[in-house]
């Protein structure tokens, strides 16, 4: 009988927790490391935690855009999910616990059925192709909401290129009982990270635009969710330096934690700077977790974890990337 594999033994990673405010003490041990979990990957994006069942543990999915293959980690160890994933890169879990993912090569949002296949969900909107979906986030009746960015166009190690016919960038929600898509916010210039506060009344939505432009955003939009269905009044939350907003996370309280050139920043819902996670290279993207206390942050090639003191418990991974 061949011998189990063991996990990989983590590294550990100083930093120093920098507050702003008394409230970052809630959040944050400003005594606790950064764990390395997997240094593998080529250009980390889209984690997204998923709560285990039976004998199956938590675990942890995230998308190597540029390597071109979907990773997760479980248990210690690190397997192949897909791959040949058609430069995918955001990704979520939809109300039957199945993952739906952008896809910047398919030009589209896909989802992994039950059977383990993986199917184009939507690709148009008014007859024409989608840009590039970047990343998504499920709304609690079942839609999807997702930002279209071209960069799957533009960059050559994150899609398969071609000519963009959408006339912009545009955060859409796809109904997929209904096949129902409708272009909710048109007024961003690069639309990149989003997600919605607790109570789903509001929407944000980082705009990377100054990736390609530095006189562009570099910012976060909120927009008041209308009716459930619609975005409007958007405005100004928050403007992130150093770097770019890419990835969004809120927690329970509603604070938000964005993703920065050399950080992870928080926010309280009131837009009040709270501090930040010092990390190596720069952060891509985040998301929490409900079974632990921890943070995992995915860097170009590396996955960092670090636990939190939420209250009630909540396990926040972040993925950093060098762009």
């Amino acid at each position: 009988m061949m011998p189990k594999k063991m996990p990989k033994m983590p590294k550990v990673i100083d930093t120093l927790i920098e507050v702003h405010d008394s409230r970052m003490d809630d959040l944050v041990d400003a005594k606790t490391p950064l764990i390395q979990l997997d240094d593998s990957s080529q250009h980390s994006e889209g984690p997204v935690y998923i709560p285990g069942d039976g004998d199956n543990g938590d675990s942890v999915v995230w998308s190597d855009v540029s390597g071109d293959r979907v990773l997760k980690w479980q248990a210690g160890q690190v397997t192949l999910l897909r791959a040949c994933s058609h430069f995918q890169n955001g990704n979520a879990i939809d109300l039957e616990g199945r993952i739906v993912g952008c896809s910047h090569g398919d030009r589209a949002i896909v989802r992994q059925e039950h059977s383990g296949e993986w199917r184009i969900l939507i690709e148009l909107y008014q007859g024409k192709r989608l840009n590039s979906p970047n990343d998504i986030t499920v709304k609690s009746d079942g839609t999807l909401w997702f930002t279209d960015p071209p960069f799957g166009l533009t960059q050559s190690n994150q899609g398969c290129g071609g000519e963009q016919e959408q006339s912009g960038s545009f955060v859409y929600r796809f109904d997929p009982a209904t096949n129902e898509i409708e272009a909710v916010i048109t007024d961003m210039t690069r639309p990149n990270g989003l997600v919605f506060s607790p109570d789903e009344s509001l929407l944000y939505v980082s705009d990377t635009s100054a990736y390609e432009d530095p006189h562009m955003y570099h910012d976060i939009r909120i927009y008041d969710v209308v009716k459930g269905r619609q975005a409007a009044n958007g405005r100004i939350f928050a403007v992130i330096d150093p770097g770019q907003p890419d990835g969004l996370c809120v927690d329970r309280k509603g604070n938000l934690f964005i993703s920065s050139e050399d950080s992870v920043q928080i926010y309280s819902p009131e837009g009040h700077y709270l501090g930040k996670i010092p990390v190596p290279e720069i952060c891509a993207n985040l998301t929490f977790g409900q079974r632990d206390q921890k943070i995992v942050c995915l860097l170009q090639r590396v996955v960092l974890s670090m636990p939190l003191i939420l209250k009630p418990r909540v396990c926040p991974y972040f993925l950093l990337a060098r762009c």
